[in-house]
Parts: structure tokens; sequence; C-alpha cells
């Protein structure tokens, strides 16, 4: 199972905004969210709470992808979010995430008995390839008990 099937069968927010996992390898996840006129704001593009499901949902797919061999023993948790808006967003909209910090570092910490935690950044781009927002998502591996 990849982890984008992952996250669509365990996240149901994934499934209602149909996202569609165009990429999710441990550099780079990316998901497109359709344009649907139930999910626009009140000048027509995508609502920005829907925009914010979207990044952090590709920050998701590329923690699960690049720490899935990690699960049996750590939960993947978002820590904190911060978006920014940049451009007025209209259509589809993609988004793009990257780790902030290597893999095996993360792992290493986790191996050391730590609560490691870690960047993940996003762009959201429309169909012209403008940038129309940013975030980034500290996440954490959580120890099992």
């Amino acid at each position: 199972m990849t982890a984008g099937e992952m996250l669509a069968a365990t996240v149901p927010m994934v499934r209602t905004l149909n996202l569609e996992f165009l990429e999710s390898t441990a550099e780079r996840a990316v998901i497109r969210m359709p344009d649907q006129a139930d999910y626009h704001n009140h000048v027509g593009g995508p609502h920005a709470g829907a925009m914010f499901t979207l990044a952090e949902s590709a920050s998701g797919a590329i923690v699960i992808a690049a720490f899935g061999d990690q699960l049996g023993r750590a939960v993947p948790l978002a820590v904190s979010a911060e978006i920014g808006y940049k451009k007025l967003a209209m259509g589809e909209v993609t988004a793009t995430a990257v780790l902030g910090r290597p893999a095996a570092e993360v792992v290493a910490e986790l191996d050391a008995g730590e609560r490691p935690e870690f960047p993940v950044t996003v762009e959201i781009r429309r169909g012209d390839g403008a940038v129309t927002g940013e975030m980034t998502v500290v996440w954490t591996l959580r120890p099992n008990s």
C-alpha cells in the first residue's frame, strides 16, 4: 500500500476533498485537489480550509513514505502548522511537500530514545504554476510506550 493509499484509507478528509496522490516518496509528495464548487470560498476559488487540508495531507504523505518502516515503534503526529496564502488560488491546486531534515537523522534520534521533530515544507500551486500558498508542518515521531 502506498502512502497515498494509506492516507486515503485512514483519513476521511482525504476522501471528502477527493484528493489525488500523484507522487508519494521519501523525497517528495505531490497531491492534487480538483476544482470543486462545494469547497469554494466567496471569490470562487478553493476555500482556505480546503487548501490547508490539501497541504497538511501532502506533508502526511511524505511522512508516511519516509518513515513508514518506523510505524511499528512510533506514531507520526503533527506538532504545529503555519500557512501563508500568497496569491488567489482558482481552479485545481497542487501541493508539493518535502522533508526539511534528512530522514536518517530523524531515525537516529528515534534510535537514541528521543522524540524527534522535523519540518515538512509544502508549496501550493495553481494550474499556471504560480505559488498560491506555503505551509510548514512540524511533525514528531512519538515512540510507542
